[in-house]
C-alpha cells in the first residue's frame, strides 16, 4: 500500500491581516500533482486543517474545490480521504461529504460517535476500504474516544482476511512531540497520549503539528527512505510556512507499507516554497539602531529581493515614528515588487533576547488560542497578564462559543 500524507493546508489564509496566499497554494499543488505523476500512491490523505478558519470566504471554498477536481479528473484511480482538523468547521465539512462521494472522494468533518450511544452500521461511515488496503478516517475529536477507535480497528480486523495494511489519521498533538514553530505564549497546548488511538494500525496520519515528524524519532529532515516496524506515527507538517517561526523544511510524506503489522518505508518529498519569510538585517546581522538604518538598508534589500515576507529587528532603545509602517508600505509599492510586509517588529536586547514586539491596536483573544486548553484557570491567568484589556465579558463570549463547538462535536 503506499501512501501521500499531508496535511495542515490552511487554505485560504490571510497574513498580517493584508495578503492572501492562494498562489502558494496553487504553488503546492502543483507539486502535489507531480509527486502523483512520479510515485503512483494509491491514497492521498489530508490530515486536517484544510481551512484556515472555520468559516472562510465563497471564495475560498471554491478555490479549494477546484483543487480537488483537478487532482480527481487527472487521476482517476487516485483514492483522496480528507478529514477535519480543528481550524475547520466539522459540520460544514461534513456537509459536503455526500457530493464528494459521488466522486469517489471520502470527505469526513464529524468525529465517531460515543460507543454505547453509536447506531448500527456507523462504522462504514469512517473505513474506506481499497485493493490494497484500509483508511480508518478519523478527523479532529474534542473529547477521549480510545474505546471508539479501538472498535474501529477490531472491526476492520475482523474484514482484513488478507493481512492488508491498515491506516489510520488523526489531529491532534501527541506527547513528545516537536512543537517548534507553535505560538505557545497563550494557553497552553492540549496533548494527549499516543496510546488513545490504539496499536492496531500501521500507519497513523498525523496533522495539527508544522514540524514534520516520526514519533519516536529524531525530528530532522531527510529525504532517504527510512524502515520502520508497525506501528509507525508520523506528522507530514504543514505545506507552507504558515508563519515566520516555521523555519525548516516542509515536505509531503511518501508511505509505503508491505503488509498488516510489516515494515513501514517513509520518505520525506520536499515542497519548494514560493515565498520565504526573512528577518532584516539579515545574516544575523546586529539589529537596526534607528529607522533610518532600517529604510537604507531596506532599499539596497529590495534592489535584488522578491517574493518575500519581511520584518524588522531592532534594538530595544530604538525610535520609531508614528508613520514608519506608512513609509515602508509606500517604498513597497514604489518598487514594484512582490514584497510582503510584517509590521510587527521585533524588539532585543543587547544580548538578542526578544524583549517585546509592537502589536498594532488591541490584543485579540482567537476562540482558537483556547480550543485546546488543558488549565481553564491557568489559561485565564495566562489571558489576564498578555491581554489587559480584555474583559470579563469577552471572555464569558469565548467560553460559550468553546462549548458550542463541543457540543456540536459531540452530537
Amino acid at each position: 500500500m503506499r501512501i501521500l500524507h499531508t496535511s495542515d493546508l490552511h487554505f485560504g489564509q490571510v497574513i498580517y491581516q493584508h495578503y492572501d496566499r492562494l498562489d502558494e497554494h496553487k504553488h503546492f499543488f502543483e507539486q502535489l500533482s507531480n509527486f502523483i505523476d512520479k510515485y503512483h500512491p494509491d491514497v492521498l490523505l489530508m490530515s486536517g486543517d484544510i481551512y484556515d478558519v472555520a468559516l472562510p470566504a465563497a471564495s475560498v471554498w471554491t478555490d479549494f474545490n477546484s483543487e480537488i477536481v483537478k487532482l480527481h479528473r487527472r487521476y482517476p484511480e487516485l483514492n483522496i480521504v480528507i478529514v477535519a482538523g480543528n481550524h475547520d468547521s466539522a459540520s460544514r465539512i461534513e456537509s459536503h461529504s455526500k457530493v464528494w462521494q459521488l466522486a469517489g472522494i471520502t470527505v469526513v468533518g464529524t468525529p465517531p460517535p460515543i460507543l454505547n450511544s453509536a447506531p448500527e452500521g456507523w462504522e462504514e461511515r469512517y473505513i474506506v476500504q481499497l485493493p490494497t488496503g484500509f483508511v480508518i478516517a478519523i478527523p479532529y475529536m474534542s473529547g477521549d474516544r480510545t474505546e471508539t477507535l479501538i472498535h474501529l480497528q477490531e472491526y476492520v480486523a475482523a474484514s482484513n482476511i488478507d493481512n492488508l495494511p491498515v491506516v489510520m489519521t488523526g489531529h491532534l498533538a501527541v506527547v513528545g512531540s516537536d512543537l517548534e514553530g507553535h505560538n505557545q505564549e497563550i494557553g497552553s497546548m492540549r496533548t494527549v497520549s499516543l496510546d488513545r488511538f490504539g496499536s492496531s494500525y500501521d500507519y497513523l496520519a498525523l496533522g495539527h503539528i508544522h514540524k514534520a515528524q516520526t514519533l519516536g524519532r529524531k525530528t530532522i529532515y531527510d529525504e532517504n527512505a527510512n524502515v520502520y516496524p508497525a506501528p509507525v506515527a508520523r506528522y507530514s507538517g504543514s505545506v507552507v510556512h504558515v508563519s515566520e517561526d516555521e523555519n525548516y523544511p516542509h515536505s509531503v510524506s511518501l508511505v509505503d507499507i508491505d503488509k498488516h503489522g510489516g515494515d513501514v518505508t517513509i520518505r520525506q518529498l520536499r515542497l519548494k516554497q514560493l515565498r520565504h519569510f526573512v528577518t532584516l538585517p539579515t545574516d544575523n546581522a546586529s539589529p537596526f539602531e534607528s529607522s533610518k538604518d532600517a529604510l537604507e538598508f531596506l532599499k539596497k534589500f529590495i534592489e535584488t529581493a522578491d517574493k518575500v515576507y519581511f520584518r524588522f529587528r531592532f534594538s530595544q532603545n530604538a525610535l520609531i515614528p508614528a508613520d514608519f509602517n506608512s513609509i515602508v508600505y509606500d517604498i513597497i509599492d514604489k518598487s514594484g515588487k512582490d514584497l510582503r510586509y510584517n509590521p510587527r517588529m521585533i524588539f532585543v536586547a543587547s544580548d538578542d533576547e526578544v524583549i517585546s514586539n509592537n502589536d498594532e491596536g488591541k490584543h485579540q483573544l482567537e476562540l482558537e488560542d483556547i480550543k485546546q486548553m488543558t488549565d481553564p484557570r491557568e489559561f485565564i491567568r495566562k489571558t489576564a497578564r498578555s491581554y489587559p484589556g480584555l474583559t470579563e465579558n469577552e471572555i464569558d463570549e469565548l467560553f460559550c462559543e468553546v462549548e458550542s463547538y463541543i457540543k456540536k462535536s459531540d452530537a
